[in-house]
């Protein structure tokens, strides 16, 4: 096969990847995204049906993206005449005078969203299904929802198509070799760029390290838990928000999604889970993971049958301090990394993608990139 030529092209289809293309193709770049399995696949972790947005972040720089992010999902949706986000609500719940709940409300109020502080009592009245102890309060964003994932990313897809973009999966990347023009070749073809944007989840390190790049992240199994409503649609949308509660399963965060995949059985998730390998994902076991699950249930949500009837995996990709990692190679600056989004990236893709689009065509991004530099890790780079 004859080399083609991009000007950008992007390594991954998930959804940091594809919101990259996206942005990309809006900008008039004739863009290739290449997938080593077949597009819209589940090895990865942007797949699935829901995910939780929020405003509400302790950091005001990720509180400042997802101003933007509201505003580029509300585009999309316009662009393909479809619903990609159910405006329930999301609380975070915790004890009075959190640190973390109190660095949350001063980042919301400074971007003027609109916010409920409940008491305890208020909680209750408005939450029935929820049982936290009395010293336990409420914070609600009233911006956040839940994001229909999987409709989000055949949407950014639809459009890159429209735009004249390419996607070409069932397609490993095999190299890259720098230079002015990067050239990537993969099992079925070469292909040359002035850019390319390294988009690949937890197969990033993998493709990085022949290039003096070694990230410092690991990768977990995440068990999505799904248990049953003991009275029909009692922890639906209409009735129960999506919901955070930071250490609530010391010390790791617990999270969850009304009714939606499943209806009669509410999403719910320790923010964590065992080591692994991408290759051997299903190794090791992750029974301690559902036991944490099934503990949290029982003590906080009576409506709930403990078990979980049924669970689903998804892969976390965590960087150390669980900051992203978006940033140019320090060596070849035309080769853009984009990694490590550490199980709370996809509510920002579209302000990560308009970035990374940016940074691979020579832009300055309008964001605060320095809390994503790879130079804050010391080992990186071996260079």
């Amino acid at each position: 096969m004859a080399e083609q030529a991009y000007d950008v092209i992007v390594i991954g289809s998930g959804v940091m990847g594809s919101s990259t293309a996206y942005s990309l193709a809006k900008k008039g770049k004739k863009t290739l995204i290449l997938e080593q399995f077949p597009v819209l696949h589940s090895r990865g972790s942007s797949h699935g049906l829901s995910r939780i947005t929020r405003l509400a972040y302790r950091e005001q720089y990720y509180t400042d993206m997802m101003v933007d992010a509201f505003k580029m999902v509300a585009e999309l949706e316009r662009e393909t005449g479809t619903e990609l986000l159910i405006n329930c609500g999301t609380l975070s719940i915790g004890p009075e005078n959190d640190d973390y709940l109190r660095d949350v409300e001063k980042a919301l109020n400074r971007v003027g969203a609109a916010v409920d502080a409940l008491t305890n009592d208020q909680m209750r009245k408005r939450y029935p299904m929820l049982s936290y102890p009395q010293n336990y309060v409420g914070l609600l964003d009233r911006k956040g929802g839940l994001l229909k994932a999987d409709c989000i990313l055949r949407a950014l897809q639809t459009v890159f198509r429209q735009r004249g973009g390419e996607i070409r999966d069932c397609e490993p990347v095999m190299a890259i070799h720098p230079g002015a023009t990067v050239t990537v070749t993969t099992s079925k073809g070469t292909y040359r760029a002035a850019s390319v944007v390294v988009a690949a989840g937890s197969w990033a390190d993998k493709i990085l390290r022949p290039l003096g790049l070694n990230l410092p992240v690991t990768i977990q199994r995440v068990t999505v838990c799904y248990c049953k409503e003991l009275h029909p649609d009692s922890h639906s949308a209409q009735h129960l928000p999506c919901y955070i509660e930071h250490n609530g399963s010391p010390p790791y965060d617990m999270w969850g999604l009304p009714s939606y995949e499943y209806p009669g059985y509410a999403k719910i998730a320790l923010h964590t889970g065992p080591e692994i390998s991408p290759e051997t994902r299903d190794q090791p076991d992750g029974k301690w993971v559902t036991d944490r699950v099934t503990a949290y249930v029982k003590e906080h949500f009576p409506g709930l049958e403990p078990t979980p009837s049924i669970t689903e995996q998804c892969i976390y990709t965590v960087t150390p301090d669980e900051d992203f990692i978006i940033d140019q190679h320090p060596q070849h600056h035309n080769i853009i990394v984009a990694a490590g989004f550490s199980g709370h990236g996809f509510k920002l893709a579209p302000v990560v993608g308009d970035a990374l689009s940016d940074m691979a065509v020579g832009r300055v991004p309008k964001y605060d990139m320095k809390p994503f530099k790879i130079a804050r890790f010391k080992t990186a780079a071996r260079l």
